[in-house]
């Protein structure tokens, strides 16, 4: 067998979101974490292209149905863990996106990765979907009481 060189990938280029709750979804990404809408192809569906720092990196497609049960042999629709964007490295961006999601009402919960120092934000989308938010490691903030915690 030959050794393949692997391809070098530079970043995550985005992620797409089966979604029955488009305009929630979109409204959600556009308060919570400042992603715009823009732009988006003519595809054959209806969906919304949301962008990050000029670049689509949120794709939203409207489905019927949220999908809820889990992958089987018979609906074989991938489930994500969860995804992340890192934040801009800029000082006391950590504490005030803590502070915009007490006043917005959204549950989180942070974390510290651990030797890396990398500090984490965890929330939840309207459809449920697990969405990280990565910050520096100098980032230093009191995580205060997220919203029904």
């Amino acid at each position: 067998m030959q050794d393949l060189t692997p391809i070098a990938l530079a970043a995550l280029d985005h992620v797409t979101i089966h979604t029955a709750r488009l305009g929630a979804l979109t409204n959600f990404y556009a308060r919570v974490l400042g992603l715009r809408p823009g732009k988006r192809p003519p595809f054959g569906s209806d969906g919304a292209w949301l962008y990050c720092d000029g670049h689509a990196a949120l794709h939203l497609v409207e489905i019927a149905d949220s999908p809820e049960a889990p992958p089987s042999q018979t609906s074989p629709a991938p489930r994500i863990e969860h995804f992340a964007f890192r934040a801009e490295e800029r000082a006391g961006d950590l504490a005030e996106f803590l502070a915009q999601l007490r006043e917005l009402d959204v549950a989180y919960r942070t974390a510290v990765v651990p030797e890396f120092g990398i500090r984490q934000v965890h929330l939840r989308d309207p459809d449920g979907n697990h969405v990280e938010i990565a910050f520096a490691p100098e980032e230093d903030a009191e995580p205060g009481d997220p919203p029904g915690g």
